[in-house]
């Protein structure tokens, strides 16, 4: 039997894709007050896919009042839990029945092979979507333990108006995770897309009205981040932003905050998360092969690629060996093939920053094993091979710096107490990985991180059942889980006096 991916000739769904580039605001496609647009480019091959609507400043305010009248009014944060979930649940089934077209919108924004748009962002985006849908009638509120003579209530109140700005990287899953706890909770939302990957934003939006979600209560504009994303965290009518991004733009976020409303801000941001192996773990090659899938899946363009691998000195050149064999496996190929391990990179200026890793690699002394060139070339897209460097200190740019594409740096270490310095003496917090067969030593070292995901003998479990989010420059807050209401809620106490009694 075929599989999904193989079943469907994407290249010619892709040459009779025509997507509407419009903003979406209070239920309805239009374009920008200003009439402006954007080439959305598609990295595969350069072509244009369409024209997207340039949000700014009227436009971001055109939405947070279409989502503050329908905040304000009740028509989604008043309707009971029940109701909100059975909106969220269609909403999510909507999101599988239209699989094929947003994995395939998915693939020509930002270049990740099909059959991963289709198997694990779609499928995830729904799940998500779905759990929250699930969640809402399920999550209680509390009562104080106060004396006999008062009754105290602490209740989760929606925010109000959320602005969501995802990045490029994920674009369906990362607003799902914000979209599931702030839409279950009772909020209005404006989404901000990446611009260079807003198309499967906005079909989510026709497909949340479809499901029955009141117009308002879900808008989505794209555009640039200095011009749409600026104004929709300076706002003044933003209750929350939720934010996923680089550490650079998070600094700006909290900036925003400060200079307008003091809105909550919570930031999911990079990572130079450590694979750590030590010397006791008897099966390198599954270490080995772990590693590589989890760095060059989706071009290493994922803020948890675990892209500082710290090597116990004994076992280091058999690791190394091993991953450089696993590398060929990963080289880029036809996204719209249903059968490419690694796509292309978002576009052109990721590119050129992946290369320029790369040089940075070579100028401070460490020594390529595996790949390190750009691939591809002939057919206009924007391809890197699976690289990978030996000889890495954690002090090289390399090491220190999100690269975000397919670049791993191998450190050797000779001690416990080293390799726990070593992966510590980061910016970011965000993922770790220990490799050991001695159960005090892997207890002991995952609780010694400064991480806030810890996988032991593992890498890259995911559930959304549990919480997502680093400590340090990784950012503050957790997407995922019931813990993401706590982003999207705020805490009300109401005392009542009981006279009497």
């Amino acid at each position: 039997m075929n599989s999904p991916v193989a079943s469907r000739d994407w290249h010619a769904l892709a040459a009779a894709c025509r997507p509407d580039g419009r903003m979406l605001i209070d239920g309805v496609r239009q374009a920008s007050a200003a009439g402006e647009t954007f080439a959305c480019i598609s990295p595969i091959d350069g072509r244009t896919i369409a024209q997207v609507s340039r949000g700014q400043a009227a436009d971001i305010d055109a939405a947070v009042s279409s989502a503050r009248r329908a905040f304000d009014d009740g028509r989604w944060a008043h309707k009971p839990p029940a109701v909100r979930k059975k909106v969220l649940l269609r909403f999510a089934e909507k999101i599988l029945a239209a699989k094929d077209e947003l994995a395939l919108l998915e693939t020509l924004d930002m270049g990740k092979p099909i059959q991963h748009s289709l198997g694990v962002d779609v499928a995830s985006a729904a799940r998500c979507i779905a759990w929250y849908g699930e969640a809402v009638d399920k999550v209680y509120d509390e009562i104080a333990p106060t004396a006999r003579s008062a009754l105290a209530l602490i209740t989760r109140e929606p925010m109000g108006v959320v602005g969501a700005i995802v990045p490029w990287n994920y674009p369906m899953i990362m607003s799902a995770w914000k979209l599931g706890p702030a839409l279950a909770a009772g909020n209005s939302v404006v989404l901000k897309p990446s611009e260079k990957s807003p198309l499967t934003a906005l079909r989510l939006a026709e497909l949340a009205i479809e499901a029955g979600l009141p117009e308002g209560v879900f808008n989505v504009v794209p555009g640039y981040g200095h011009e749409a994303g600026e104004a929709l965290a300076l706002h003044m009518e933003v209750d929350a932003i939720g934010f996923t991004g680089s550490t650079r733009v998070g600094r700006k976020m909290l900036e925003y905050a400060g200079r307008s409303n003091l809105k909550r801000v919570y930031n999911e941001l990079g990572g130079k998360s450590a694979f750590i192996v030590f010397d006791d773990y008897n099966d390198i090659a599954r270490a080995a092969c772990t590693v590589a899938g989890s760095m060059f899946f989706n071009q290493g363009e994922s803020c948890n690629a675990p892209s500082r691998v710290l090597v116990h000195d004994s076992v280091a050149d058999e690791f190394i060996a091993t991953v450089a064999a696993e590398a060929p496996k990963y080289q880029p190929g036809d996204p719209l093939s249903g059968a490419a391990p690694m796509g292309a990179l978002v576009d052109d200026g990721q590119l050129r920053t992946v290369l320029g890793y790369i040089d940075a690699g070579h100028s401070d002394g460490a020594r390529l094993v595996a790949g390190g060139r750009q691939t591809r070339a002939d057919t206009g897209g924007y391809f890197v091979e699976p690289t990978i460097f030996d000889g890495v200190t954690n002090q090289m740019k390399i090491a220190r710096e999100e690269i975000f594409g397919p670049v791993m740096s191998v450190i050797r270490f000779k001690t416990e107490a080293e390799a726990i310095a070593i992966a510590n003496d980061s910016p970011y917090g965000l993922q770790a990985s220990v490799w050991s067969h001695q159960i005090d030593r892997a207890h002991r070292v995952a609780r010694a991180l400064h991480a806030g995901t810890v996988h032991v003998n593992q890498y890259d479990e995911d559930d959304i059942t549990v919480p997502f989010g680093g400590f340090k420059q990784s950012g503050n807050g957790r997407d995922k889980s019931l813990h993401a209401f706590d982003k999207y809620t705020e805490l009300k106490t109401t005392w009542l006096r009981i006279d009497g009694g």
